[in-house]
């Protein structure tokens, strides 16, 4: 008879302040969010300052645009439980077994782009939905709080060994915010695989194109150059995402961290009304954009999207099969955990290639909205400390887990996103 698997142990070092600096961004993240609405619907636009005037209550609540997003999350769901596409293994756990995933989002999202096509030429207003955006972000943010203290619950119900490596702490509100149960399922259904993609990528884009439509209205029918470029690189971004679902199964968020606020709120709240801020500026703020700087623009991310692909696909690639034609000839470093670290290819030009392909792609879909405001480069900014964050994060993790082998790689790759600068 198996023996239970025991609890992960009770992290050493807390992240993101401990306690106190959790329950701050409990507070901090959801007016945060609000903030940068408001300040991209009002004239002067400035990051820095707070907006020129408050919207009343009325304006941040609509039982219209809840009901709008639980059917929208509820329509995900059951894309989601559709018989569609492959059924993939995740990563091994502590007790030796490995999850089904249902790799299927690429196909859910052609669903959804049938549906909003449909809808549109049955006379949809989706352009409406650009009015809708503020009590939509508060409503997300209602469910993430009202999810997340129901996953923090329900941890209490299941086995030591389904607990997240960080998120057992015994803090209430530590734990609360990072997540104490690692892949919480209801049967088949796995609430933070689906969320991580599906409702807020999908959301993002459908954001961005109802925002391109309420734009195309004011201009006769045709949107301008520069919606259309924040418009083709975020929809490249998400559907790469989507078709590529699969390698998301060897990230830190699934194999690594807890299901809690951190997560819940991020895909459902921050995803899709955060990345969406190019867009919401460009309707509020129009831009003119000459086809000669917008080819360069396009160029910029094109390069971005070469080392951000090439880069992940390498790595899930190695992980998976490291006797892959496409990877087997690269060098790599033993371990004494028995894996191979990679020291060449992407790997070897700077230990997070992917994340310097992500910030060259976000500051190419931030330039088509002009250089007089800060506000739409936020996410560039908040971009490049989430990542520099995650980075350590891993370094940390990489270090605990592979010790000399981690130190002789980072000596042979001294270099974390920007080659010869970080």
């Amino acid at each position: 008879m198996a023996q239970p698997q025991p609890a992960p142990p009770r992290p050493s070092e807390l992240e993101f302040g401990g306690p106190l600096g959790t329950a701050l961004l409990l507070l901090l993240l959801p007016a945060s969010l609000l903030h940068l609405l408001l300040t991209c619907q009002s004239g002067p636009c400035s990051l820095l300052r707070p907006p020129p005037e408050l919207p009343p209550v009325s304006a941040l609540w609509s039982p219209r645009a809840a009901l709008l997003l639980l059917l929208w999350l509820g329509l995900q769901a059951g894309l989601y439980l559709l018989p569609l596409g492959k059924v993939s293994e995740g990563m091994m756990l502590r007790d030796k077994s490995c999850l089904k995933y249902p790799i299927n989002g690429f196909q859910c999202l052609g669903l959804t782009a049938l549906l909003v096509g449909l809808g549109l030429a049955g006379g949809l207003p989706l352009g409406n939905l650009s009015e809708l955006l503020l009590p939509l972000a508060s409503a997300a943010t209602a469910i993430a709080f009202i999810l997340s203290l129901l996953l923090y619950l329900k941890s209490f119900t299941v086995p030591p060994s389904a607990l997240a490596p960080g998120g057992n702490s015994g803090n209430v509100i530590y734990d609360f915010f990072l997540g104490r149960e690692l892949n919480p399922r209801f049967g088949f259904f796995d609430l933070k695989y689906f969320c991580e993609l599906r409702p807020g990528m999908i959301g993002w884009a459908l954001i961005n194109l109802a925002l391109l439509l309420r734009e195309a209205e004011h201009q006769g029918g045709c949107p301008s150059l520069a919606m259309g470029l924040v418009n083709g690189f975020q929809l490249l971004y998400v559907v790469d995402a989507l078709w590529n679902e699969e390698a998301i199964l060897t990230t830190m968020d699934i194999i690594h961290d807890g299901f809690g606020f951190m997560l819940a709120f991020g895909d459902l709240a921050w995803v899709p009304f955060i990345y969406s801020l190019q867009a919401q500026f460009l309707l509020n703020h129009p831009q003119s954009l000459e086809l000669p700087v917008a080819g360069a623009i396009c160029l910029l991310f094109a390069i971005g999207y070469y080392i951000f692909r090439g880069a992940n696909t390498q790595k899930n690639t190695f992980r998976r099969n490291p006797s892959d034609p496409s990877v087997a000839g690269l060098e790599t470093i033993p371990t004494a955990t028995g894996r191979r670290l990679l020291v060449s290819g992407w790997w070897g030009m700077v230990r997070h290639p992917n994340y310097l392909g992500d910030l060259i792609m976000a500051l190419a879909w931030s330039l088509p909205c002009g250089v007089k405001h800060l506000l739409p480069y936020f996410y560039v900014f908040y971009f490049t400390v989430l990542l520099v964050h995650r980075e350590d994060r891993d370094e940390r993790q990489c270090l605990q887990k592979y010790g000399l082998a981690w130190r002789e790689y980072c000596s042979r790759v001294p270099y974390r996103i920007i080659p010869y600068v970080y």
